[in-house]
């Protein structure tokens, strides 16, 4: 699991990664210690095993049950973690206007448009006013972005394309979606 997730099984390399998505999330949406905190795709709880020390709760949302029993394994050791299978469109199992923070890292990118727009759609849903929200995708007008794209479109013939294959997007369609969601302040980068 942690090669899936990580493209490695070595613990302290996860934690490097998991680390510089902890920066993110200060530097862009902001962490207290009081806040109830949802990550949408936890995968093994990478990112929860650095951030639920630092925040009253930290839910993890994934819809792999056998990604969330490694998650439950990697983060027994905390009080203040809620690990909930969810359908992998929308964040059903989640009460409106229960949380302070929603984020999802490297998840956009394996999803349709549709169902990106939907998450953040729900990630509104139960962020409570004055709420915060982050996600990433490789952005198809940078450099690197632009050299994803044509590596993964030249790896695969379109008949042998897989169906979870990584799609990047664009800084202005993320903003959309936020925007019409009804997030305000919204800043892209």
């Amino acid at each position: 699991a942690l090669l899936y997730v990580g493209g490695t099984t070595d613990e302290s390399a996860m934690d490097a990664t998991a680390k510089d998505t902890l920066a993110y999330l200060r530097d862009t949406a902001g962490l207290r210690g009081e806040d109830d905190v949802l990550e949408i795709g936890c995968g093994v709880g990478r990112v929860g095993k650095m951030l639920s020390p630092l925040v009253h709760r930290w839910t993890g949302c994934d819809c792999s049950g056998q990604m969330l029993g490694h998650a439950r394994e990697r983060l027994a050791a905390y009080d203040n973690v809620r690990l909930i299978e969810i359908s992998g469109h929308d964040l059903e199992p989640i009460p409106d206007a229960s949380m302070d923070v929603v984020y999802s890292t490297v998840v956009f990118m394996h999803l349709d448009e549709w169902d990106r727009y939907n998450y953040v759609r729900e990630a509104f849903r139960v962020l409570r006013p004055g709420g915060r929200f982050w996600c990433d995708n490789v952005n198809i007008l940078t450099d690197p972005g632009w050299e994803f794209f044509e590596t993964h479109r030249k790896l695969f013939a379109p008949h042998l394309r897989p169906t979870h294959i990584a799609k990047c997007s664009t800084p202005q369609e993320l903003e959309a979606y936020l925007t019409r969601a009804g997030f305000q302040n919204v800043q892209t980068g």
